[in-house]
């Protein structure tokens, strides 16, 4: 059995990319990397919930309490849910955690609550106007994506900030604009702004750029040791 390949949260995200990028069907990228289909389409799961820290392989982050516990091991035992369907219910980083509290359960031990907790921005949102959307995604943007420093320096979720970047890399400005209701006063940018702004979508598809020719690399280097 060969060994399994472990990628760094950044490698994930490039895999992602690729997928998402139309490099290659599921199937196709999932074998050049050596890792199931269902792998990949969890990744994108916890890289929407989460942002880059979910994809690390540290879970100190979350939190489980008792209660959280015994309810998915409940929901198993019913025969009601799958095991992929439990985890996505209670945002259960992956199945092997699962594993381990149904095997806790079944050898009679107690479950326990466990981690620290999540903070609440990660998981919590707060309004923000326009502009204040399109600063935020620039800052996150130009430091790659660091979802967990903006978070920080913003105070906004994880999800909230993954959208604005996905709404901003596809439709600019326009696409980070609240449709919901009708404005007291209409927010413009200023010339500074637009600026600013097509700065960061240059920023937004070198990355995708890199992100291609990593998978491009990893391509040619996996055709080389098959010569």
């Amino acid at each position: 059995m060969s060994k399994r390949i472990k990628y760094s949260a950044e490698e994930k995200y490039q895999i992602i990319k690729a997928y998402e990028d139309g490099l290659g069907s599921l199937a196709e990228i999932a074998s050049l990397y050596q890792i199931g289909n269902q792998t990949i389409v969890d990744w994108r799961y916890l890289y929407e919930k989460y942002g880059i820290e979910g994809l690390r392989e540290s879970k100190v982050f979350k939190h489980y309490s008792k209660e959280l516990k015994e309810k998915a091991v409940g929901d198993l035992l019913s025969g009601g849910y799958s095991k992929r369907q439990i985890i996505h219910k209670y945002e259960i980083s992956s199945i092997s955690v699962l594993n381990k509290w149904i095997n806790r359960h079944n050898g009679h031990r107690e479950l326990m609550a466990t981690g620290k907790g999540m903070s609440r921005s990660m998981t919590e949102g707060r309004s923000t106007s326009w502009k204040e959307r399109i600063e935020i995604v620039q800052y996150c943007v130009a430091l790659n994506n660091d979802y967990q420093k903006t978070v920080e320096t913003y105070h906004v979720s994880y999800s909230q900030i993954y959208q604005w970047v996905r709404k901003y890399e596809q439709g600019g400005e326009e696409a980070l604009k609240d449709g919901r209701g009708k404005k007291k006063a209409q927010e413009e940018l200023t010339n500074d702004d637009k600026i600013k702004l097509t700065m960061k979508k240059l920023e937004a598809e070198n990355m995708r750029l890199r992100a291609e020719n990593a998978f491009l690399k990893k391509l040619e280097e996996l055709e080389r040791g098959r010569l």
